[in-house]
């Protein structure tokens, strides 16, 4: 019987054909893909940022959905026959006290929270935002400083997660948990105050009244 000598053992000429055919295929696809430069290995760097921007991501995802606030002698928010569930907002709390965004106090009250006449143990209509922590001083300002500065930090961060996951857009949404005493005016001041921070969308956390009344 002949022996084939083409250095392929028993194959025929046909195959040996077929496979240095692919080699020569496999061999310029190579050659095409390193002219493209093409990433030969792992870019430490680049990964390290991608995963901040997920550790953002779902750190802001975890966040309860709900909202919980200790209603007690010196913060009791109105009632109201509504029952639509809370968003998941930036909070500003509005105590007899002082503002808090979250949990952190930035801005303190003067003036007495009780007042002649109170129909509350406890009520801020006799408080007011003191004329130092307003823009320029002035008393009759709307504007909250400590507030806006805190408050656009928070914008920032929101923007910067809506910047990279297009399924948590920034609305500009903010929830107000305000004692049912705190005057008119701080609540305005506290609006406008948000508004400048581009948080133009609000609303009121109230409880809800039993049997709908």
């Amino acid at each position: 019987m002949p022996q084939n000598n083409n250095g392929h053992g028993g194959m025929s000429e046909d195959d040996v054909r077929r496979l240095e055919f692919k080699r020569a295929i496999r061999k310029v696809r190579r050659k095409a893909r390193e002219k493209e430069g093409e990433i030969k290995e792992l870019n430490i760097t680049a990964m390290m940022d991608m995963m901040t921007i997920i550790l953002v991501f779902l750190l802001k995802s975890w966040q309860s959905s709900n909202t919980n606030i200790a209603v007690n002698s010196t913060m009791t928010p109105p009632t109201s026959t509504t029952s639509l569930h809370p968003d998941d907002t930036l909070d500003i709390t509005v105590s007899e006290h002082g503002i808090l965004v979250g949990d952190k106090v930035v801005a303190e009250f003067e003036g007495t929270p009780t007042a002649p006449g109170c129909p509350g143990p406890l009520c801020a209509i006799g408080v007011k935002v003191p004329a130092a922590v307003k823009e320029d001083n002035k008393d009759d300002s709307y504007l909250i400083s400590p507030l806006y500065d805190r408050l656009q930090k928070e914008v920032d961060k929101l923007q910067y997660i809506a910047k990279y996951n297009p399924r948590a857009p920034f609305n500009g949404r903010v929830t107000i948990i305000a004692d049912r005493w705190v005057p008119y005016r701080v609540l305005t001041e506290v609006l406008y105050t948000a508004g400048k921070a581009k948080l133009d969308q609000y609303r009121f956390l109230v409880l809800t009244k039993e049997g709908g009344s």
